[in-house]
């Protein structure tokens, strides 16, 4: 019996003396921890070397001069170390060690992160013009894996090309940009966001604002719809150019404004105080800035009072006058449409009358007959 417990006992501390680890990743300045823990071990020692097969340490025996690393715990049952502000260069196999005979080993890798710089946009011009082609460039280094970048046009995603080259261990990227500048361009903000697994926080991005120049555009606003001597009118030129056409000139039919007194310029708008039968015209406004300039035109005619009433008496007699005839005339339509309708299918042909109670077609043809004459002698006996 003693003996057999024996076997057991050695067979459990064979099996259980392999030293157990696992892969570990690190971002870049990281601290990285690596573990060795053994199920059984009787008063073996461990050891952990690094990926140049120097070692670490033995036991609780530091054997590397590395202020970076240093013991977290050591037993007979677990070796832990710790390697602080990790760099790529820490990046490989570590081998841990239980001097058994033979000596038994388990590898664990060691992933280091490379952490994308913050991201870079070029080939902006400030400002740009209307009409004009630029290539926005978005650029980050340093990254490992190859990081991702992402475009965005105020807040909806855009597609760049995207280009990745080595750089040694890390990897350097650039997304690419096309615009076809316009107006619509001008005060937008295009952003570049890095997307990278060592990103675990907030995403690295870059945001640069397109300023663009173009030429005006003008229009008039005017605040009467139908306007009458004697009423007060304002006129609005609004233009929108950048840099702003500022000021704006008032012209009347192609000369001055004729009348100061009662047409009053105030930046952007002309005020007539109190409007007569004078006013009438084209008036135009006109402004610009270095890249052109625009107008527009407004043409006034100023009514009578006592017309635009009387005008208005008569266009809503006439109307009340059309609205009559044409429900009467619908009418007549639903009246004489019931009455077809009614008596529709009531007329029968002779032919068809013959043929209601004959035998064959020949005797239909007959009656047919019969009946037309029958129907003649009744008409000449009427006359």
């Amino acid at each position: 019996t003693s003996s057999s417990h024996y076997f057991i006992v050695r067979l459990y501390s064979i099996s259980g003396q392999y030293p157990l680890v696992q892969n570990m990743t690190v971002t870049e300045g990281g601290t990285a921890n690596l573990t060795c823990r053994v199920e059984y071990n009787d008063n073996t020692s461990l050891q952990w070397s690094n990926p140049a097969q120097q070692t670490l340490f033995f036991g609780d025996k530091k054997a590397l001069r590395d202020n970076r690393i240093e013991l977290v715990h050591a037993s007979w049952s677990e070796l832990t170390i710790s390697i602080s502000d990790v760099t790529l260069s820490d990046e490989g196999m570590y081998t841990c060690s239980l001097f058994t005979m033979p000596v038994r080993t388990a590898k664990a890798y060691l992933t280091v992160l490379g952490v994308p710089e913050k991201p870079e946009i070029d080939g902006l011009t400030k400002p740009a013009m209307e009409g004009d082609h630029i290539t926005l460039t978005c650029m980050t280094q340093g990254s490992k894996p190859a990081a991702d970048l992402r475009w965005f046009r105020n807040e909806k995603e855009i597609k760049g090309a995207k280009e990745v080259n080595a750089s040694g261990k890390t990897f350097t990227v650039r997304s690419s940009l096309q615009l076809h500048v316009d107006r619509n361009d001008d005060g937008v903000a295009y952003t570049c966001k890095v997307d990278h697994v060592a990103l675990t926080q907030t995403p690295q991005q870059a945001t640069e604002v397109l300023e663009v120049h173009y030429a005006p555009r003008v229009d008039i606003i005017h605040s009467l719809a139908v306007p009458q001597e004697g009423q007060y009118l304002k006129l609005e030129c609004v233009s929108k150019g950048n840099p702003s056409p500022d000021p704006v000139k008032w012209t009347k039919d192609g000369g001055e404004l004729p009348d100061l007194d009662r047409m009053i310029v105030e930046g952007r708008e002309l005020t007539f105080t109190s409007l007569n039968k004078t006013d009438n015209g084209t008036y135009r406004c006109e402004a610009g800035n270095h890249l052109g300039t625009s107008s527009a035109e407004y043409v006034l005619y100023v009514y009578d009072p006592n017309a635009v009433g009387q005008h208005g008496t008569d266009h809503a007699l006439i109307g009340g006058v059309v609205a009559v005839v044409v429900f009467v005339t619908l009418c007549l339509i639903i009246v004489l449409g019931r009455y077809l309708a009614r008596h529709k299918g009531t007329y029968l042909t002779n032919e068809a009358k013959g043929a209601d109670d004959a035998p064959d077609a020949d005797t239909a043809i007959i009656n047919a007959e019969g009946n037309h004459a029958h129907a003649e002698e009744k008409k000449e006996y009427f006359i």
